[in-house]
C-alpha cells in the first residue's frame, strides 16, 4: 500500500508537470530540432525517462528545471547520431543534382585555342609540341623520334611555351 500511494503521488506530480511544461518543451524542442514529430517524440521519451527516475527513488528539487535537463540531453543525443541521407529523401524534399561543367567547358576552349596557336609557332617548335602536348610524348621518346638530345628538347619545348604564352596573351 505505501508503495501505491507513493506512486500515485508520483503520477500526480508528472502528470501536472506534463500538463504544465508539455507545451514549453515541444517548442523547445522544436527550436532545436526543427522537425515538429522528432521533437514531440523526444518530449515524450523526457518524460518516460522522468518516470523511470520517479520510480527508482529519485528526487526533483526543480520540476520543470530537470525536464529541460533531461530534453537538452536526448536532444543533444540525436544531433549525436550519425544521420545517412538517402539521395530518394533529398529529391523528395526539393535537392537536385547539377554537375557544373564550365570549368571543364573553359579547359575544353582553352585546350583548343593552344592547338590553333601552335600551328603559328615558328616550325622548329610545333613539331616537339605536338609531340609532347598533343600526342603526350616523353622527352625521351621524342628524343628517339627526333634523333636529338633529351635537353634539345626540352629547351625547345621550354621556348616553345615561352611564345606560346605570348601568342596567347596577345589574343
Amino acid at each position: 500500500m505505501i508503495a501505491s500511494k507513493k506512486e500515485a503521488q508520483q503520477q500526480k506530480v508528472l502528470t501536472k508537470a506534463h500538463h504544465d511544461f508539455e507545451k514549453s518543451l515541444n517548442l523547445y524542442a522544436f527550436f532545436k530540432i526543427h522537425n515538429h514529430a522528432l521533437g514531440e517524440d523526444l518530449v515524450q521519451d523526457t518524460f518516460v525517462k522522468t518516470w523511470a527516475y520517479l520510480v527508482k527513488g529519485g528526487k526533483i528539487d526543480l520540476m520543470k528545471a530537470f525536464l529541460f535537463h533531461v530534453l537538452n540531453n536526448l536532444i543533444v543525443d540525436e544531433y549525436r547520431k550519425h544521420k545517412t541521407v538517402s539521395l530518394d529523401v533529398l529529391l523528395e524534399k526539393g535537392f537536385e543534382p547539377s554537375s557544373d561543367d564550365s570549368g571543364r567547358l573553359h579547359n575544353i576552349l582553352d585546350g583548343k585555342a593552344a592547338l590553333f596557336l601552335i600551328q603559328r609557332l615558328p616550325k622548329m617548335y610545333q613539331k616537339v609540341m605536338r609531340m609532347r602536348y598533343v600526342q603526350d610524348l616523353s622527352l625521351k621518346e621524342i628524343s628517339l623520334i627526333t634523333g636529338k638530345s633529351k635537353n634539345t628538347i626540352a629547351v625547345q619545348l621550354h621556348r616553345g611555351l615561352e611564345k606560346l604564352k605570348l601568342l596567347y596573351a596577345s589574343k
